[in-house]
């Protein structure tokens, strides 16, 4: 009897390079992952993998078989794809990926109605701010910020993202509101860690691009902390306007030199290449795109870009 069940198995060992690693994939025990690598060994008559006790690596026998596995994973979910398409509507388990800030504000309010309005459709939600493999991680599609990289992956952009420069009033009441970009080298400037060059501010204004390097005492991965100390009083900072929109709205951050803009960047749905895209991965990006806004994000509308 051929061993269909254990190949997703095999692929996840093979593409995460080790039994650990595929069983956190998969969601199962790394036992689990080793029994049934095992009983695919037998049954085949020979070894997949090398296996050391600090790693493995595939066989001759085994990188043959991967590419048969491989192929074979994707008629499956080629077909998992046409029997959706002919019961003509979407099903199935959905494994989402989303930056945390966004994924708790704007996402998350979302998942009720979504799952309310596609009863037959489970959805799996990790939110993190590291860019990760959609194929390792075994995800359906992911929302991300900013620019893209090269990549086989496919993309539907769904909102532009504006940054601003923000800050309390009670700070600028204290330290002063910057007239120019140059009088940021004096302030307590906050950055997020995972900017390209987190450091520096690169700011387009009336006389065209500048660059200020700023400094401060507080660097973070998460925008919404980032926010939080911002509200606190600390300091200035950069912040998307899907975190301050709200913020602004209610004059507890300002913006600060509003004269002077970031490069706009923009908000992607990304999914793996296929020949269809499944109905549950173009339901959940149809869904998210409608209730943004689009080309004018309610964010940008609470922000006030255009005051």
């Amino acid at each position: 009897m051929i061993e269909i069940g254990a190949i997703p198995v095999f692929v996840a060992v093979a593409e995460s390079g080790g039994f650990a690693a595929a069983a956190r994939r998969l969601g199962i025990t790394k036992s689990a992952v080793s029994k049934r690598i095992g009983a695919l060994e037998a049954h085949l008559g020979t070894q997949l993998f090398h296996r050391s006790t600090r790693s493995i690596s595939l066989t001759e026998a085994g990188e043959i078989y991967l590419t048969h596995a491989i192929q074979a994973l994707g008629s499956a979910q080629e077909a998992e794809d046409a029997v959706a398409a002919v019961q003509g509507h979407p099903v199935g388990h959905l494994k989402i990926s989303a930056p945390m800030s966004f994924g708790r504000l704007h996402i998350a309010p979302m998942l009720t109605e979504f799952l309310t309005t596609y009863p037959d459709i489970t959805l799996d939600l990790t939110m993190d701010d590291r860019v990760v493999d959609l194929v390792d991680a075994g995800l359906d599609m992911a929302v991300r910020a900013g620019t893209l990289p090269d990549s086989a992956m496919i993309a539907r952009r769904l909102a532009p993202i504006h940054s601003v420069l923000v800050a309390a009033p009670d700070y600028l009441l204290q330290r002063g509101n910057p007239q120019q970009p140059e009088d940021l080298l004096t302030h307590n400037c906050l950055h997020y860690a995972y900017s390209r060059d987190p450091m520096e501010w690169v700011l387009h204004g009336p006389h065209g691009e500048l660059r200020v390097r700023t400094k401060g005492t507080l660097r973070i991965n998460n925008s919404e902390t980032l926010c939080a100390a911002l509200l606190d009083g600390l300091g200035i900072g950069r912040l998307p306007t899907f975190v301050a929109g709200t913020y602004l709205a209610t004059g507890d951050l300002v913006r600060v030199l509003p004269e002077y803009a970031f490069a706009e960047q923009a908000l992607y749905a990304v999914f793996p290449e296929r020949r269809h895209m499944p109905m549950k991965v173009r339901a959940f990006v149809d869904f998210l795109a409608e209730r943004i806004g689009k080309d004018r994000p309610f964010w940008d509308t609470e922000a006030r870009l255009d005051a």
